[in-house]
């Protein structure tokens, strides 16, 4: 009987719920020994519609799979033929090859798009409609940790992209740990939301996959590419490096270049960063800070009067401009001398006078040597470029694996969107160790730890199961992790001393425990302005409103969605990644764009869009969140603004709304979220399919505000528990951007 009833289980098994849901009764009852209502009928969808059989959750899906391998495992312990593992093997295999219908069949010739999978595949998702989230923001964790089948899991097929992987955990007292390590007790994402973001079917990314030895040695080299760029401001500009301006510098070169190296720049036109260069020479003679008081203005004035002579005796400027900036600075002394009763208005506005009549010839001597900077920095960013590939082709080359494969033929069809794939096969990984502090993952490789909260790294687990093809068995996850998480913290160590990392001084503690985490953070909250999100409100309303269900800047640790854009496709890709925004091309869908503040890539990211919302007959909707900088207004900003897609601007008004920090997944709840000292503005970019199916109508508009203030009253004791002083450190990279010069009141 039980041979039967495998034969015609191979034979009939559906695709979709369908056929999944009458696998479970069939493993389930083969356990028990009988044939199972309706099995011997239901030989299609139809006949099983018929029999009126339930049609059961993913979640309850997964239990079936669970009990009936247990009863077949103990059917094997028994004596029972043992084929019945192979059934219970094949659930999982089909449960893996889509279990949400993200990944469309061919569409019909006329291109019409479907925004949503077949009814028949589409299981029931839990909407965030029917969820009343708790005071705090945060959703209740809703997982199920499936049980061990009595088989191995199978690998899911690489030609089918999107495709889950499980890891089954058995029954052991390590197993329940590891179990209960995978329940998160907190969740600030939802991943099962499905995309609606339809694009051409893609071939996989050429970039080489990560490795920890690489990833290592590229850690160890940016930080000495830091600490070069400290010393050269300190040397020949006698500057501290602009806040962030290294960050930027990355984030600004990627937009142009073409090298091989996912993070660090290598074949990029022109060489001088116009970022690198504008932050620097804003702080020329010397970096101007925000004033309270009458004293301090009095003082800047002197230091900035001071600085502009002594820069312009240094450099070989000419004798006009020397003598112009002599005759101001002396007038400016000889008034500082005489007037003591002045206020500090009257400090800035001579201040301001100095700057106007000076600043053009200080920065005319300045530029050859800032200039030199910023070429010196790319040139030791291309060797360190070369080191790295060479070394990432010997570890290749190693484990006979070719650097250059040959491109598969690419199907012209539309699919829903998948994370990235690698063309190159990955080689082996070693072994990474990991333990458990209270709340903290530490991770370590060759000495080298990273950490990530327990509720992070649940999502890290989940976003692998969903997205990883090429590794059922989990056995590179862990050092995957120890990848991605170095490869974003490796830009969190710029503002503490390199020369101190050479010295082998242990960083301080409040560092080590947080700031050393920070994406794209080079101090004590730098970063997290760079790569902080939308909080859990108010994507639950640009879900539920406008159908977002896509983000175009995020990363694994920060994302609300499954799917997302993110910087690096080698480390990203296995969480569900879809590769750079720039190179992101969706032929239709609902997406949240939240770039980080560099003025170079949020102009090309609207580029991008109108591009796409231009080429697009399908509904295409963008909603953009980025700082309403006006003195002057970034360019992003006006292209947006006289765009003939913007359907509607919305301003949130600085301390009125907040930002979820960027380094949620290692920082404390009470820093969760900061409040944003700046406004935002909130543009809609649309189609005229988008704008009729997501328009910004006034009842929307009204309840994503309504969002904002749901989270001001929800939050308001973590917004007070920060002091003024930290909320504005932290969010100082958003507030000021590459080129704002700060105010002076």
């Amino acid at each position: 009987m039980p041979d039967v009833m495998l034969n015609w289980s191979f034979n009939h098994l559906f695709s979709g719920e369908v056929g999944l849901s009458l696998a479970v009764l069939k493993v389930r009852e083969l356990g028990r020994g009988s044939t199972p209502p309706g099995c011997t009928v239901a030989r299609s969808r139809q006949e099983w519609s018929r029999a009126s059989l339930p049609h059961p959750s993913p979640s309850a899906l997964l239990q079936g799979v669970g009990a009936g391998a247990r009863e077949a495992s103990g059917l094997r312990s028994t004596g029972t033929p043992k084929p019945l593992a192979l059934v219970a093997t094949l659930l999982v295999s089909l449960h893996q090859s889509d279990p949400l219908g993200l990944n469309a069949t061919p569409l019909p010739q006329d291109s019409s798009l479907v925004e949503t999978p077949p009814a028949e595949n589409k299981p029931r998702k839990r909407q965030l409609s029917e969820e009343q989230p708790s005071g705090n923001g945060v959703k209740k964790p809703k997982i199920d940790i499936p049980m061990t089948p009595t088989g191995p899991s199978v690998p899911s097929s690489p030609s089918v992209p999107g495709t889950p992987t499980l890891k089954i955990w058995g029954t052991s007292p390590e197993d329940k740990q590891q179990a209960a390590l995978l329940r998160p007790t907190e969740v600030y994402w939802d991943l099962d939301i499905q995309t609606n973001a339809v694009i051409k079917h893609r071939g996989p990314s050429e970039v080489l996959p990560p490795h920890p030895e690489v990833e290592l040695l590229r850690s160890q080299l940016i930080l000495k590419l830091r600490q070069h760029y400290r010393e050269l401001c300190q040397q020949r500009e006698g500057i501290e490096p602009p806040r962030e301006s290294f960050n930027r510098w990355m984030l600004e070169r990627k937009v142009v270049d073409k090298g091989s190296d996912p993070l660090l720049p290598s074949n990029c036109e022109p060489v001088v960063s116009p970022s690198m260069f504008r932050e620097i020479m804003n702080d020329i003679p010397i970096r101007l800070s925000r004033i309270k008081f009458r004293e301090e203005a009095k003082r800047l004035l002197f230091k900035y009067a001071e600085a502009a002579r002594r820069l312009i005796e240094s450099r070989s400027a000419s004798p006009d401009s020397r003598k112009v900036v002599k005759w101001n600075v002396e007038d400016t002394f000889s008034w500082l001398r005489k007037d003591h009763s002045a206020s500090k208005e009257d400090y800035m506005d001579r201040l301001e006078h100095l700057r106007r009549q000076c600043g053009p010839h200080v920065s005319a001597a300045a530029k050859d040597s800032v200039e030199g900077i910023c070429s010196k920095i790319y040139h030791i960013s291309l060797e360190y470029v070369k080191r790295i590939r060479e070394k990432h082709l010997a570890i290749l080359k190693e484990n006979n694996i070719p650097e250059e494969v040959e491109a598969p033929e690419v199907e012209p069809r539309l699919v829903y969107c998948y994370p990235v794939r690698l063309a190159v096969s990955a080689p082996p990984m070693p072994s990474v160790e990991m333990h458990v502090e209270n709340n903290v993952v530490c991770i370590r490789y060759k000495g080298e730890m990273v950490k990530v909260s327990r509720n992070y790294f649940s999502k890290l687990w989940l976003l692998y199961r969903y997205s990883c093809i090429d590794d059922s068995a989990f056995e590179r996850f862990l050092p995957r992790v120890w990848c991605l998480l170095r490869r974003y913290q490796v830009r969190a160590w710029g503002s503490w001393s390199g020369a101190a990392l050479e010295r082998g001084e242990a960083a301080p503690q409040r560092l080590s425990a947080a700031a050393l985490q920070m994406m794209f953070g080079v101090g004590l909250y730098e970063g997290t302005g760079l790569q902080g999100s939308l909080p859990v409100h108010v994507f639950e309303a640009l879900h539920r409103l406008f159908g977002v269900s896509f983000e175009c800047f995020a990363s694994p640790l920060n994302c609300y969605f499954r799917q997302y854009c993110s910087a690096f496709p080698d480390t990203d890709g296995y969480f569900g990644s879809r590769g750079p925004c720039l190179d992101f091309s969706p032929l239709s869908g609902s997406f949240e764009a939240n770039p980080p503040f560099c003025e170079e890539l949020m102009d090309a990211m609207v580029s991008h869009f109108e591009k796409l919302l231009e080429s697009s007959p399908e509904p295409l909707s963008f909603i953009v969140f980025i700082p309403e900088w006006r003195e002057p207004p970034t360019p992003a900003l006006t292209h947006m603004e006289q765009s003939r897609f913007k359907r509607h601007q919305l301003v949130l008004p600085a301390f009125e709304h907040e930002y979820r920090s960027g380094s949620q997944h290692v920082c404390k709840k009470e820093e969760m979220h900061y409040k944003a000292v700046h406004s935002t503005a909130v543009l809609f970019l649309q189609n005229d399919p988008g704008f009729a199916k997501w328009g910004p109508t006034p009842e929307r508009l009204q309840e994503l505000s309504a969002a904002y203030r749901q989270l001001g009253r929800s939050h308001g004791s973590v917004g007070s528990s920060s002091s003024s002083s930290e909320a504005k450190d932290r969010d100082s990279g958003r507030e000021q951007g590459p080129s704002r010069e700060p105010h002076s009141t």
